[in-house]
């Protein structure tokens, strides 16, 4: 069997549309207040906008689920309850927004060590043509930088687009069978 690519996902641009015009809730979001978690600026009280859809649609998907966001190990404590997610594994970054070379996000060398030569999607807001560079250069598998308008989150677009690289990679139905009940 052919193991599955990672999914990587961030939560505030993706799956929290949080530059959508403040006063108009995006349709089929929920608003949620959660401590704000370490990269956003400490205890104040953060408003957060999730699709409880998003949760089955991304367990539909065949991927390996992957936390890559400053919210962290707060991902599992807040984020994946409304979503109906599991427990996910999460990149711990050992320094927030540090500053990298030639424009390349600073998550990006982080992502390059955790997936160790596997094939990923990285589901981003902040994704630029420097991280393209940087992941084409270093990463010796099948990579998908996959940038989401965080005025927007993600749309069926956005999962059309995921389910057909995966299927392009090698990890189609046959190599990841549905997730159970």
């Amino acid at each position: 069997m052919t193991a599955r690519p990672l999914l990587l996902l961030d939560v505030d641009g993706p799956l929290n549309p949080y530059a959508a015009q403040p006063e108009r809730r995006p349709a089929g979001y929920t608003t949620h207040r959660f401590t704000a978690p370490l990269g956003h600026g400490g205890a104040r009280p953060l408003r957060v906008w999730l699709s409880p859809a998003h949760g089955p649609r991304l367990l539909g998907l065949p991927y390996e689920l992957v936390w890559a966001t400053t919210w962290m190990h707060g991902a599992n404590t807040h984020i994946a309850p409304v979503l109906g997610l599991p427990e996910l594994p999460v990149i711990e970054w050992p320094e927030l927004f540090a500053v990298e070379p030639d424009g390349v996000h600073w998550k990006a060398p982080h992502i390059l060590r955790w997936a160790a030569g596997r094939a990923f999607a990285w589901v981003d807001d902040e994704i630029t043509d420097a991280d393209e560079r940087f992941f084409a250069a270093h990463h010796p598998g099948p990579a998908l930088l996959h940038h989401v308008d965080p005025r927007r989150g993600l749309r069926d677009e956005d999962f059309a687009a995921l389910a057909a690289w995966a299927d392009e990679n090698g990890a189609g139905p046959e190599a990841c069978p549905a997730p159970g009940p």
